[in-house]
């Protein structure tokens, strides 16, 4: 995921957090608890003493941020000619849901349930006749709740963001404004903490200090985020914001709609590794071990360290043979090797590949 950063001055990158966006991840995570294991039991006590008429709402368009969060939880990227910045509180934040225009809401409502276009211009579904039957028929694949909520939506918008405000509002009333209250100091601080990077050490720092798997090409004028899927976009008369989020861990994301403020949302306080597999990584050491002769190897390898020689006796094999798959699994960071005289001794790294699941893991949700 890129971001043309040409031109941008310093004062125009701010970091704020946003009480719609957490209220966002905190939806997230009740709808989708594997994702975040380290908040099962905040979200077993929310579950708990949820009023049950509640819990049926939450049902009725969680597809806006159970796969990941639409783009209505950051309005202020729509609005404000590409300078807003979120509300210090959440009604605030959802005056600038209010300041969206239909056009934008619903296209934005319907990104997970449609496919719609998103980093490119495109016609919406509620001025152009063939985007709206496109809409309908993909919403009908996902299923029934998703097409009723899209018909709903492209016949009568207001009410449809009527009803968001409100059960956002009803959300924020149930559990979120106790969680809100809890984090919104540690999400200050890390503001803060960004912010003066900014001032005393420039973007490249403060950026570094996101995620490791942000990284900013200053000569090229690009931020490069290191994702499993791709997109471009520009800041031109924007600004770049970043919010933080507490509930957010292992995602990573980056909004980047066509004609809306480029945004990066990041966790603070995750347990992510100091420096995560980049996807390039993860995809060599998944090629690596997809072999079956390097599956044999590693069973060897897992027991005892090795030289080519006997690893070549063991298999039936020749050593260039073997040294061409010890070279695959050396490349791809899963082996160790030391040297005892004149021989080189091989060695599963296995707390490398006992973290091989958490890292795929945290790589295909960053």
């Amino acid at each position: 995921m890129t971001i043309d950063i040409s031109g941008l001055r310093r004062e125009r990158v701010a970091v704020v957090p946003s009480p719609l966006a957490e209220l966002c991840m905190a939806l997230h995570a009740l709808a989708e608890p594997g994702h975040h294991p380290g908040l099962q039991g905040w979200a077993t006590g929310v579950t708990a003493r949820l009023d049950p008429h509640l819990a049926d709402r939450m049902c009725e368009a969680d597809f806006l941020w159970r796969t990941t969060f639409s783009d209505l939880f950051l309005p202020y990227a729509g609005v404000g000619g590409g300078t807003a910045l979120p509300g210090a509180t959440l009604a605030e934040d959802l005056d600038l849901l209010d300041k969206l225009t239909d056009d934008q809401f619903v296209d934005a409502a319907l990104e997970f349930t449609c496919a719609l276009p998103y980093d490119a211009q495109g016609a919406g579904a509620l001025t152009n006749a063939g985007a709206r039957r496109r809409a309908l028929e993909l919403a009908a694949a996902r299923g029934p709740r998703p097409a009723e909520f899209t018909a709903r939506l492209l016949e009568d918008p207001p009410r449809i963001r009527a009803w968001l405000r409100q059960f956002l509002e009803d959300c924020d009333e149930a559990f979120f404004a106790e969680t809100w209250s809890r984090l919104r100091h540690q999400l200050a601080a890390d503001a803060r903490h960004k912010t003066d990077l900014l001032r005393r050490k420039g973007l490249a720092e403060a950026l570094a200090s996101v995620s490791p798997a942000v990284a900013l090409d200053e000569a090229a004028g690009r931020v490069t985020v290191d994702k499993l899927g791709s997109g471009h976009t520009t800041v031109r008369d924007s600004s770049l914001l970043l919010v933080p989020t507490s509930l957010g861990w292992p995602h990573l994301m980056v909004l980047h709609r066509y004609g809306w403020q480029p945004v990066l949302h990041y966790p603070v306080g995750s347990p992510e590794l100091a420096a995560p597999p980049s996807v390039e990584q993860l995809t060599l050491r998944m090629t690596a071990l997809s072999h079956p002769v390097r599956m044999r190897l590693c069973r060897s390898l897992a027991r005892s360290a090795f030289t080519t020689s006997e690893l070549a006796q063991t298999h039936g094999m020749t050593p260039p043979e073997i040294s061409r798959h010890l070279s695959v699994l050396k490349k791809a960071g899963l082996l160790t090797t030391r040297r005892r005289g004149r021989y080189v001794l091989h060695q599963l790294d296995v707390t490398m590949l006992a973290r091989l699941g958490s890292d795929f893991l945290e790589g295909i949700l960053r």
